[in-house]
Formats: structure tokens, sequence, C-alpha cells
């Protein structure tokens, strides 16, 4: 008998401490939750500032539907909170630092996106590869275009290993550790020197949907 109380008493207190455990994970995840939409609050709400130049420039460059891709890369580059905003001053000026104003940057970026989009297109690409040679460059299209016109986080990372790291300085391929999301599901979370984001077009895609789903909002 007195084994069989302490068989209870101990399965009651197993059962009070993972009670605890769930209980402190359920609040560890509700106030990572609201801190993570007040983050996204107020990213989204300094990238809708810049709403009607994003207009402007789409219209300019003939790629009016495509105003959320640029507002999300804007959030993806700088959240919109850095005077070059769509990090686009190599893409105009051939070196960083030479953009001195939103307005240029928006500009400038929209150019090289709408360029991207219509090289894509051209070459059977889909969209996805257009967003991602603004990070690694038109060079990317082209090698999308050969090897099935589709892009992949593979293909991302064959590229950034293999083309664009050592192309920049990084022979021997080496990796640093970048933790997302995206990265943590796919490699453990690690991007290659001098390689660019593999990653980016998935992230800009899915802070496209953020911006889209939040815009009644602002």
């Amino acid at each position: 008998m007195p084994e069989t109380i302490r068989k209870t008493d101990g399965d009651s207190l197993l059962k009070r401490i993972l009670k605890i455990l769930l209980g402190l994970l359920l609040a560890a995840l509700i106030v990572g939750s609201v801190t993570l939409g007040i983050r996204n609050y107020s990213i989204l709400k300094d990238v809708h500032r810049y709403d009607g130049e994003i207009s402007q420039a789409a219209e300019k460059y003939g790629i009016p539907e495509h105003k959320a891709l640029i507002a999300a890369i804007i959030f993806t580059e700088t959240k919109g909170r850095h005077t070059d905003l769509m990090q686009s001053s190599e893409s105009r000026y051939g070196e960083s630092g030479k953009i001195t104003d939103e307005k240029d940057s928006i500009d400038a970026g929209v150019s090289f996106l709408a360029q991207a989009l219509k090289q894509a297109e051209s070459a059977g690409c889909d969209e996805a590869t257009a967003i991602q040679s603004y990070n690694f460059g038109l060079d990317y299209i082209d090698y999308v275009a050969e090897r099935g016109h589709k892009n992949s986080k593979k293909l991302a990372e064959s590229y950034s290993r293999d083309v664009l790291s050592p192309k920049l300085g990084n022979k021997e391929q080496t990796k640093y550790r970048y933790w997302g999301l995206h990265s943590l599901l796919y490699n453990g979370g690690f991007l290659y020197h001098n390689g660019g984001n593999l990653f980016y077009a998935d992230i800009v895609g899915w802070n496209e949907m953020k911006y889209k789903a939040t815009g009644f909002l602002f």
C-alpha cells in the first residue's frame, strides 16, 4: 500500500511539473509572438512611409503590379531605416555608399528589379529567379535558365558556393552562421562568405505576404 501511495504521489508530482513546463512554454510562445508582431508592425509602418515613391517608381519602370514586391525588398534590405532603402548604390553607381537620398535608392532599386524581371521572363525563368538575382546579380538568371528555369534553394546554394563566393574572393568556400527560420530548416543555419544570401527569394516572398496581409492597417 505505501508503495502505491508513493507511486501515485510521484505521478502527480510529474504531472504538475509537466503542466508548469507547458505553461511556461506557452507563455514564452505568446510573449515571443506578441514581440514579433510589434516588431513587424513597426517595420511595416516605416516601409509604408514610402508607398508614394514606390508607386511612382513602379509606374516609371513599367512594373506597377509589383509594388508589394518592391516594398518587401525594402523590408528585407533595410526595414525602411536607411537612406539607401533598397541597397541599390552598387547597381546604379558601381560601388556602395554613393546613394544619399531615399528616392534615388528606390528609383535605382526598382530600375534594377524591372530589368531582372524582364530578363527572367525572356529567359523563361520564374519570378523567384528574378527576386534572387536582386541579391546575386543578373548572371544568376542565365545560371537558372540552364538548369531548369526555376529557382530553388539547391540552385541558389550551388551558385552561392561555386560561382559568387569564389568570384568575390572566398576561394575556400568558407561559411558563417546565419540565424533565420529558412536557414535553420534548410541547412542548420549558415551562408557562404561573399556568397550573398541563398534564402533571399524566400525571405522577400515571406515579407511580401506580410505587407499584403497588413496593408489595411496603414
